[in-house]
C-alpha cells in the first residue's frame, strides 16, 4: 500500500496523484501544520483563512473516508514532522504526492525522497509556459492569453475569437452604479460541528470570526460557482474595475479561494462561463473578461512564479519604509477608501483586485513601503493568498518592484482615479483634487512626490513619460513636496 500526501491546496480527487488512486492501492495523508497556521516570526494568517484551509482539508478527508480510503488526518508541528510520523506509524511501501504548488513544498518532497506526479491543477503546466516563454524578449500577458485561449478553444470561432476581438477590456471600465442593490447577496452557509471543532483547535490570530461566507467543501464551492454565473456574471464585465461602499463584492465571483485550494478547477469554471454565454445568458464582454482572468492572468502568474525564482527579492525603486500603523491595525486612518478596505479585510480577509491594486498597493508604493513587507502582509491577510499568486502579483504588477519585468508601468495614481471609479471620496475629509493644504488627498500629494523621487527612472518609460513631464507644469511643486513629507510623517505615527 502506497501513501499519497495531499497538500492543503490540492483538495480534489481529479488532481495529479489522486486521479488514479483507489482505496485498494493507496492510503491518504493530510497534515495540519502548526508552523503554517501560526508562524513564530509574524502575526500569522487571518483567522478566516486558517479556518477555510483546515476545514476544507477535514471535509476532504471525510469525503475520501466515505469513498473507502484509509485517511490519516493529523496535526503536527510541521508538514515534515507529519509525514515522518506517518511513515514511522504506517510503514507505506512508498510515499507519493502531486507536484506541490510552492518551492518550499517541492524541496521538502525532494529531501524526503517523495516521488511526485505531474500536476493537472492548472491549464498550462509551468514547463509548457517555460517553453512558450523561451526566446521572447518580453513576456506580455496579452500574448500569452491569446496563445492559451487558442490552444484551449475558449470563446473561439475556429481560429478567430468570438466577436472578432480578443480583449474587450475597454468595455469594462464603468464607475459603480448609482444603485448598488443591483448586486446580489453572496450565499452564506451555516457553521456546523466541523467548523466549530476547527475553530476551537486554531491559534488566535488576527481577523474576525468566520460566519459561513466561505465555502469549505467542493459541493459548497460548486454552489458558489452556480450562484455567480446565475446572478452576477452578466454584470461582471462593466463593473470589473469599480469600487463602492454599497457593495463589498460587486459582481466579482469570489471564487479565487476555491480555485487556489483545488475545490474548483479552472477548466470546469471556464466551461460553465462559456456555456452561459453560448446559451445567450450573459454578454460577451463579461464572459471574455472573466475567462481572461482565469486562463490569462491566473495561468500567466502561475508560470512566472516558476520561471523567475528570484522575483520575491525585487526592489527596483529602493523603497525601505516599514509598514505604517494603519496596515498593522495599530491605528485607524481618516482616508475613507483605505479605512473601508482595511475594515473589509478584517471582516472577510478579502477585497477585490481594484482595492488591492489601486488602493493598498498604490498607497504602499507612493508611501515607499519596503516590497517584501507588503508581500508578507498581503500573504498573511488575504484568504486566497498563495506564494505563487502573491510573489508575481505583488512584486510585478502591484509594486513594480521588478522594474517592469512583468508590467510595463507602475500602477500608481492620485485621488482623481479613486474618485472617478468609486464613491469613497464624497464623505472623506480629504479632497482628491488638492495636493497641498491640510485637506489635500494623501494619494494626490504622494503621487507627485513619487513621480519626483523616481523621475529619472520613470521618464525612460514610454507609458510614464508624459506624467513625469507634468512635474514641470506644477508651480507649487515645492509646497507639494513639503506637504508630502508632512503626510509621510503623520502616516508613520498613525495620525492620518
Amino acid at each position: 500500500m502506497q501513501s499519497i500526501v495531499v497538500f492543503g491546496d490540492q483538495l480534489n480527487r481529479a488532481i495529479g496523484a489522486m486521479e488514479s488512486a483507489t482505496p485498494d492501492t493507496h492510503q491518504v495523508l493530510l497534515v495540519e501544520s502548526n508552523a503554517l497556521l501560526a508562524p513564530s516570526n509574524g502575526r500569522g494568517r487571518h483567522r478566516q483563512r486558517n479556518h477555510l484551509v483546515v476545514t476544507a482539508m477535514r471535509r476532504f478527508a471525510q469525503e475520501l473516508t466515505t469513498a473507502g480510503f484509509d485517511v490519516d488526518m493529523r496535526r503536527a508541528e510541521s508538514i515534515k514532522a507529519g509525514i515522518t510520523a506517518h511513515a514511522d506509524e504506517r510503514s507505506p511501501e512508498a510515499i507519493v504526492a502531486t507536484e506541490p504548488n510552492s518551492r518550499a513544498a517541492r524541496r521538502l518532497c525532494h529531501d524526503l525522497g517523495i516521488d511526485t506526479v505531474r500536476s493537472s491543477q492548472f491549464l498550462c503546466h509551468h514547463d509548457d509556459f517555460a517553453s512558450w516563454a523561451d526566446g521572447k524578449r518580453q513576456l506580455k500577458m496579452e500574448t500569452f492569453y491569446r496563445w492559451t485561449r487558442s490552444r484551449l478553444g475558449y470563446l473561439m470561432d475556429g481560429s478567430s475569437p468570438v466577436g472578432g476581438t480578443w480583449n474587450l477590456d475597454a468595455e469594462n471600465r464603468e464607475p459603480p452604479p448609482d444603485d448598488p442593490s443591483v448586486f446580489s447577496t453572496p450565499p452564506v452557509s451555516r457553521l456546523d460541528d466541523t467548523d466549530y471543532s476547527v475553530l476551537s483547535s486554531l491559534p488566535q490570530t488576527h481577523g474576525e470570526e468566520p460566519v459561513g461566507l466561505w465555502a469549505t467543501s467542493r459541493r459548497s464551492a460548486l454552489a458558489r460557482l452556480d450562484h455567480f454565473v446565475r446572478n452576477e456574471l452578466e454584470r461582471f464585465g462593466p463593473y470589473e474595475d469599480a469600487m463602492t461602499t454599497g457593495s463589498w463584492h460587486l459582481a466579482h465571483s469570489i471564487l479565487s479561494p476555491y480555485l487556489n485550494l483545488g475545490l474548483l478547477l479552472p477548466g470546469e469554471v471556464c466551461d460553465r462561463v462559456e456555456a452561459s454565454y453560448r446559451a445567450g445568458e450573459i454578454p460577451l464582454n463579461s464572459a471574455e473578461g472573466f475567462i481572461r482572468q482565469v486562463i490569462g492572468w491566473r495561468e500567466y502568474v502561475w508560470g512566472l512564479y516558476w520561471l523567475w525564482p528570484e522575483h520575491g527579492d525585487s526592489n527596483e525603486l529602493g523603497h525601505d519604509r516599514p509598514l505604517p500603523p494603519m496596515f498593522t491595525g495599530d491605528a485607524p486612518t481618516e482616508m475613507a477608501c483605505l479605512a473601508n478596505t482595511f475594515d473589509g479585510l478584517q471582516q472577510r480577509a478579502w477585497v477585490h483586485h481594484i482595492p488591492r491594486l489601486m488602493l493598498l498597493s498604490n498607497f504602499a508604493n507612493l508611501y515607499g513601503i519596503e516590497p517584501r513587507s507588503v508581500l508578507d502582509w498581503m500573504s498573511d491577510t488575504y484568504i486566497d493568498a498563495a506564494e505563487w499568486v502573491m510573489v508575481p502579483n505583488v512584486m510585478g504588477m502591484a509594486l513594480w518592484a521588478d522594474g517592469g519585468r512583468m508590467s510595463t508601468k507602475p500602477y500608481v495614481s492620485g485621488g482623481a482615479y479613486i474618485n472617478r471609479m468609486s464613491d469613497y471620496c464624497g464623505d472623506c475629509r480629504f479632497n482628491p483634487r488638492k495636493r497641498v493644504g491640510d485637506d489635500a488627498c494623501p494619494f494626490t500629494t504622494l503621487y507627485w512626490d513619487f513621480m519626483h523621487r523616481h523621475r529619472d527612472k520613470l521618464a525612460k518609460n514610454h507609458r510614464m513619460q508624459r506624467a513625469a513631464a507634468n512635474l514641470d507644469r506644477l508651480s507649487d511643486i515645492d509646497d507639494t513636496l513639503a506637504r508630502a513629507q508632512t503626510v509621510i510623517d503623520a502616516v508613520a505615527k498613525g495620525r492620518m
